[in-house]
Parts: C-alpha cells; sequence; structure tokens
C-alpha cells in the first residue's frame, strides 16, 4: 500500500475527482439484475466503503460524478457484439431509463454538486461518454474509482483513464466482482500495475488532511 504521504500527493481536492462506477439499484440494490454481485458487493462491504468515499469527499470538496449504465427498452444504440450484452437482454431486472434500477443506491448520497453520467452502450463508464470531457474541465489530474464489477467495468475506467493521461487511484475495498474471490486476484496482478492501490481508510484520511472548502466553478 502507498504510504499517506505518497497518496496525500495525489489526492489534492481540486484535481481529484471520485468515479463511483454502476453503483445503481439495478445492479447493486436488493432487487439486482445479478444477485450474486450485489451480495458480493454489501457482503464485502464494499458499497458501504463507497458511501463512504462519497461522503468524504462531499465534505472534503472532492468532486463526485456517478456513472451509470442504461439501456432503452427497445435496445436501440446498445451493444449486441459480446456474450455479455445477449445475456443482459434475458435478465429479469432491465436498466431503462428513468426506472428505480439506474437510481444510485443507498446508502450512497447523491449530493445537487454531483454529476451523473449515463451511457447506453459499451463496457466503460469514460469510453464514449461524457466523462473525460467533464473531468477535463474540473482540472482533474487524480481519478479514484470505485463500485462495479472488478470483472469489467472497474478495469475499463482505469485502463481508459490512465490512457487519457489521468492517474487512478483505486481502493481495494471500495470494489467488487465476482466470484469473490477475483477481485483481490484482479487488482493485485492487473490493476496495481498501473493504478496506486490503497484503502478506503487511506482514501479517507487523505481527503480529511486537504484543506477542504468549495471547488472552483
Amino acid at each position: 500500500m502507498p504510504s499517506y504521504g505518497a497518496l496525500g500527493d495525489l489526492l489534492v481536492p481540486e484535481h481529484t475527482v471520485l468515479l463511483t462506477v454502476e453503483c445503481q439499484q439495478g445492479v447493486v440494490g436488493p432487487t439486482a439484475a445479478l444477485p450474486e454481485l450485489a451480495r458480493t458487493v454489501r457482503e464485502s462491504g464494499a458499497l458501504a466503503n463507497v458511501a463512504r468515499l462519497v461522503a468524504g469527499a462531499h465534505a472534503s470538496g472532492v468532486q463526485v460524478l456517478h456513472a451509470v449504465a442504461e439501456r432503452r427498452p427497445d435496445g436501440r444504440g446498445s451493444n449486441r457484439n459480446a456474450r455479455l450484452f445477449h445475456a443482459a437482454e434475458r435478465l429479469p431486472v432491465r436498466q431503462l431509463p428513468g426506472t428505480d434500477a439506474v437510481r444510485v443506491a443507498p446508502p450512497i448520497d447523491v449530493a445537487a454538486e454531483d454529476l451523473v453520467v449515463r451511457r447506453l452502450h459499451g463496457l466503460s463508464p469514460i469510453q464514449g461518454t461524457d466523462v473525460d470531457a467533464l473531468l477535463r474541465n474540473l482540472g482533474c489530474r487524480t481519478l479514484v474509482v470505485a463500485g462495479v464489477s472488478a470483472n469489467v467495468a472497474i478495469p475499463n475506467a482505469v485502463f481508459d483513464a490512465v490512457n487519457r493521461g489521468y492517474t487512478a487511484v483505486v481502493p481495494a475495498d471500495a470494489i467488487a466482482g465476482v466470484p469473490s474471490e477475483y477481485t483481490p486476484a484482479m487488482v493485485r496482478h492487473t490493476l496495481a500495475l498501473v493504478a496506486t492501490v490503497a484503502t478506503t481508510n487511506e482514501v479517507l484520511a487523505c481527503f480529511e488532511r486537504a484543506d477542504g472548502g468549495v471547488r472552483p466553478g
């Protein structure tokens, strides 16, 4: 794990954004489309840690951006070029725009100053969405990535962030995938090669030591 000093140098509030990935009711809620993933993210404490990170970001002036996956009822514009997309079409819970399934799940608090970006296609919360432009306009240099899943969207987000010149920080106890033992392997053998891996407590300690205040517009 990084030292507090080194991590603190990365997590300067005015240049840091916290990105939550697919922490929506239809993915991590009690009636989610993928019950095993929803159960894992809750039982592991990852969802609670995402909520703690969001609260800490709000308190210290770190911008929060929530990335949500959606799908039109007719599927128009969505991918059909992988097994995952065909499986999603058959799930009992669909991530339809305007429904509870695409609302950020408790206990995560969405503040008025948070940004919410919704995507209708692809596997990444960054590629092909407004996220990159928003990050640049916010002056982001360090992107903290939390949420689900460690199988697909989280590694996509980390690689896309690094490819675009951002420094990625991954709180390893604030992400989850299935099976549960896959997540630490993904972190150790893949994400740790391209991102700074930390814990939720380490990130929050850096947030708490920051001056905080309101971000400049």
